[in-house]
């Protein structure tokens, strides 16, 4: 782990491409504040490619990829990408599996979320739960009293003794039945958006995150970033950022993208 200030100018002025996670990384106690939104338009504006990747739903998704500076955005950690389209002014969107019956999905997911509320007690629905395509968000500290690391863990061998692929986002613990994650998605995001290969474009991106749903992608990149916060998961962290902010949450993303525009000047 290193300073986000030790950076080099040199790996800064060739990065072409931003991805970053939303909850905790943009947002400071759960509000996306104006200096953190700003930071996103000053990326954009100088030419970079900007693209959140996130677990939140495909609600929240449609309304980022419509009013937000950015060029797309990766919704329920990894299931689709949406993007608008400016020359047809409509929103568009790629489905990791493009055949499921999302009923189906819906009543499956239901019966999931009763099984995990009946045993976990404290444990609540994400808010946004009636906005979401493919997955089931249990909320564990957004909306519901903290609950304890032994509790979270709970949730997520309940959603594994399922089937089901979970994740730990710093709010929510996330599950689906699929192989997606945010990392597959991003790669084929920017394959057929913007004809990146990974393999040959990695040391071009840099992913900004805090928590272990964000863990696929500091494993990817070589020049992975998280803001101070990440520090709080730093146990349960499969892969970890190269490099670390000084600031925690929104304010470590004002000071990653500053920094980063700072770097390309010199």
């Amino acid at each position: 782990m290193k300073p986000w200030q030790d950076f080099p100018p040199a790996l800064a002025r060739a990065v072409h491409t931003v991805l970053t996670d939303i909850d905790d990384t943009l947002t400071t106690q759960g509000r996306l504040l104006p200096a953190a939104y700003q930071a996103l338009a000053d990326l954009r504006q100088v030419g970079l490619r900007v693209i959140p990747v996130t677990g939140r739903p495909a609600g929240w998704c449609d309304l980022i990829a419509r009013t937000w500076p950015v060029d797309g955005v990766i919704g329920e950690n990894g299931a689709f990408y949406l993007w608008h389209d400016p020359d047809h002014q409509v929103l568009r969107s790629r489905h990791w599996s493009q055949d499921v019956d999302r009923s189906q999905v819906a009543q499956r997911l239901a019966a999931m979320r009763d099984r995990i509320l009946h045993e976990v007690p404290g444990s609540g629905v994400a808010s946004d739960q009636f906005c979401r395509w493919y997955d089931l968000a249990i909320d564990f500290c957004e909306d519901v009293p903290p609950l304890p690391a032994p509790e979270v863990d709970r949730i997520v061998a309940i959603m594994h003794s399922a089937g089901m692929t979970a994740k730990v986002s710093s709010i929510h613990v996330n599950a689906w039945w699929g192989d997606w994650d945010k990392l597959g998605m991003a790669r084929t995001m920017l394959a057929e958006r913007y004809g990146l290969d990974w393999g040959r474009a990695k040391e071009q991106i840099l992913f900004i995150g805090d928590s272990p749903n964000d863990a696929p992608m500091f494993g990817a990149l070589p020049h992975s970033v998280g803001v101070a916060n990440v520090r709080d998961a730093w146990d349960r962290l499969e892969h970890r950022p190269g490099w670390v902010t000084n600031a925690r949450a929104g304010a470590g993303f004002v000071e990653f993208a500053q920094h980063l525009l700072a770097l390309r000047q010199r």
